[in-house]
């Protein structure tokens, strides 16, 4: 079995900042609009769906600009991986199993390693 990659990113996890804008902005955004559309007269759909939208937009935009900086700020969305500055790091093993990676040790197992299978008489 292959081993799942994983990749190792400098910053912010710009991936974890859209996941979260998202969750925090329906969290709080979905009660302020429900809130806010007590005290306004919406007569249509069409007018329900713009006001959701005049005062939803700025909720997301508040909530993607604080979320951004706070994961700028405590390296959030990592997932709780070590540093690069650990032992693991320094001696090349990733796993922590102690075992150097064995690259391609078994490449044989029911593939083929890129010779000439027609060397047997089958074309």
């Amino acid at each position: 079995m292959q081993p799942v990659e994983r990749a190792d990113y400098e910053g912010v996890d710009y991936g974890w900042v859209m996941q979260t804008t998202f969750v925090v902005t329906i969290l709080v955004g979905a009660p302020v609009v429900a809130v806010l559309s007590a005290f306004v007269t919406l007569d249509s759909w069409g007018a329900r769906a713009a006001f959701a939208i005049r005062v939803g937009a700025p909720i997301w935009f508040v909530t993607a600009v604080a979320v951004a900086v706070y994961a700028r700020r405590t390296d959030a969305g990592d997932g709780g991986v070590a540093k690069a500055d650990d032992s693991d790091a320094d001696s090349g093993d990733s796993d922590g199993s102690g075992a150097a990676d064995s690259g391609d040790a078994d490449a044989g197992e029911g593939e083929t390693s890129g010779e000439d299978d027609s060397a047997d008489g089958n074309a």
